[in-house]
């Protein structure tokens, strides 16, 4: 990109009759590697350049998104235009502070600097392990490494440029015997280091071998037990269950939510704290500002058990008299931003593992994320790998289990929580037609009490 953006798109802005316009400039490159098999199925290299505007005029939106950065005044026109359109009420964005700045990322192995037959070698390796593996019917490889520089202007004055990393790595491998099928996942990511992928043999290894395992695995008796999930799982939770409800355009747009996500209502016991924040570094969520130009944030959702914040864009902020969160995020310059999580996870207490298993005379240990559903306040998860909990101790394995059960009350029977905080950064958010947008969750291990399991 020229020296001359900042240039450009002043020179674009100036004079324009709106109540407010932003102008994103994104160019980035990417390469990505797929196996169905023991087939190579995609391998190669793209490069992208691209920019969007989003102009407000009297409480409407106008956006317009483009590949041809040239003529930049005509396309705030354009979106202007198109704002004007559709704006009768009175425009609404809480205030910021402009922001001029050069972020870079801080990168330990660069992907960019590893070349594509290195990559698709090391997959080859993994690949070969699943496929020695007896019973294994088929698999699947998904690698992706992205690098972004976008630039952020508007016309309060802010201009930001940021460069962001992203890395994923997912292996499923399904198992078969007859007409009994198994499938397990492993799902991993970085936002600064291709090396998290590198010496992943005896994991990849082991993920075939138990899907092997769980075709002999015996199901669960169906009922209510004391469940205890893994940092992974208890992750998922805290994102999917209730990092969605406190996305602050839902609740507004929802009176029952409303009427639910009142802000100082007790949802669990004081030992339970829920954060949201891309100021937390070196996560796949994490950035310096998000894509309004607001600066990143650590947003407790629950405090001590109690609701105490949720996440904002500008304009959620100065609709529901709160303070901007830095949460407005746009899976590329093609959508506008709208109101995401970041890095979502509970915080750890001081219970060992050992301590929390230690007097449940039968319940589960459910651990790993393999599918599941929110609806409102009710949610239906399933495990990817699951085992009974006898006398204290972890006994046999299990197929896959299916939670499910009321958020609320789910978070009030949490009674206890580990002290071993894991974040996962294998996963990808969907939202209004944008995903997967790179985030991270995570939590220490925690027991739920009276959980509903669904088996035989």
């Amino acid at each position: 990109m020229q020296s001359s953006m900042r240039d450009q798109i002043t020179s674009a802005l100036k004079g324009q009759d709106a109540d407010y316009i932003e102008v994103r400039i994104e160019e980035g490159e990417s390469s990505h590697i797929q196996y169905r098999g023991r087939e190579l199925e995609d391998i190669g290299r793209s490069t992208s350049l691209g920019g969007n505007v989003r102009a407000l005029v009297n409480g409407g939106w106008g956006f317009i998104s483009f590949n041809e950065i040239g003529e930049l005044r005509g396309k705030v026109v354009l979106a202007v235009k198109q704002a004007r359109l559709v704006g009768k009420e009175e425009s609404k964005l809480a205030p910021v502070e402009p922001v001029v700045d050069t972020v870079m990322p801080t990168i330990r192995k660069d992907p960019r600097a590893i070349p594509l037959a290195h990559k698709k070698s090391l997959l080859d390796e993994y690949n070969e392990l699943i496929w020695s593996t007896p019973k294994i019917q088929t698999s699947v490889i998904g690698y992706g490494d992205g690098t972004k520089k976008v630039i952020f202007a508007n016309f309060e004055g802010s201009y930001i440029e940021q460069t962001k990393v992203d890395l994923t790595l997912r292996i499923a491998v399904i198992a078969r015997q007859d007409s009994d099928v198994q499938q397990v996942s492993l799902s991993m990511g970085s936002s600064n280091d291709f090396g998290f992928m590198e010496g992943l043999h005896q994991e990849v290894k082991e993920t075939a071998q138990r899907a092997v395992a769980m075709l002999s695995a015996p199901q669960v008796k169906g009922g209510e037990y004391t469940v205890v999930l893994d940092p992974i799982l208890a992750g998922v939770f805290a994102h999917e269950a209730f990092g969605h409800l406190s996305e602050s355009d839902f609740v507004y747009e929802n009176e029952r939510m409303k009427d639910i996500m009142v802000l100082g209502r007790r949802f669990g016991g004081e030992h339970l704290n829920i954060v949201d924040g891309a100021a937390i570094p070196e996560l796949r969520g994490s950035y310096k500002y998000d894509d309004e130009g607001v600066s990143a944030t650590r947003t407790y959702l629950i405090k001590e058990g109690v609701l105490v914040g949720r996440l904002h864009s500008r304009e959620t902020a100065e609709k529901m008299g709160e303070k901007p969160t830095g949460n407005a995020r746009a899976i590329s310059y093609r959508y506008p931003p709208i109101v995401r999580m970041t890095n979502t996870f509970i915080e750890p207490q001081n219970v060992s593992f050992e301590e929390m298993i230690s007097d449940i005379k039968e319940g589960v240990y459910a651990k790993n994320w393999y599918g599941g559903m929110t609806s409102m306040e009710m949610f239906t998860f399933s495990a990817g790998e699951a085992y009974m909990i006898r006398n204290g101790k972890i006994a046999e394995m299990l197929r896959p289990v299916m939670l499910t059960g009321n958020i609320f009350t789910t978070l009030e029977n949490i009674d206890a929580i580990g002290d071993d905080l894991d974040m996962n950064q294998g996963g990808g958010c969907g939202k209004g037609a944008q995903s997967p947008l790179p985030v991270s969750n995570g939590s220490p291990h925690i027991r739920i009490h009276k959980c509903v399991v669904g088996g035989k």
